[in-house]
């Protein structure tokens, strides 16, 4: 059996704080559990009604995702380009650019780096790490 790309070659990362990840588009959302939600409603100590309807859209296909303003911007992204609420960010943020699509194949990588500056910089990233935020991604609850 061949190993996964991810153990092929050492990936490297490192967040510039560049933002682009924030930023919605071509169909590009911030997914939420229901966890996810309630810590950051939580961490906000907004009634779930006003958090809702404040910070929260639906995909056409009916999937609660973080809203963002009109230039594709996150709502909780500042503008410093740091987040709002990143002591309870979504697992979907914790865990990029580890995500079982982008770590795929070397294509799918080298696919992600044309939108994230930080990787193939930074250190290389050991191979448990990103087998920990793979099994994260796929044990997530909807």
């Amino acid at each position: 059996m061949n190993k996964p790309f991810f153990e092929q070659q050492s990936l490297k990362f490192g967040c510039t704080g560049c933002a682009r990840c924030c930023i919605a588009g071509n169909d590009y959302f911030v997914f939420l559990s229901s966890d996810d939600a309630e810590r950051i409603r939580g961490y906000l100590d907004l009634s779930v009604g006003w958090f809702r309807r404040r910070y929260l859209v639906k995909t056409v296909d009916g999937d609660p995702v973080l809203a963002y303003r009109d230039d594709g911007r996150c709502v909780f992204l500042q503008n410093d380009n740091r987040c709002r609420i990143y002591p309870v960010r979504p697992l979907q943020c914790k865990t990029y650019p580890f995500w079982p699509e982008v770590t795929s194949s070397k294509t799918a990588w080298q696919r992600e780096a044309g939108r994230c500056e930080g990787i193939n910089h930074g250190p290389g990233v050991p191979v448990a790490t990103i087998r920990r935020m793979l099994k994260a991604c796929m044990q997530a609850p909807a």
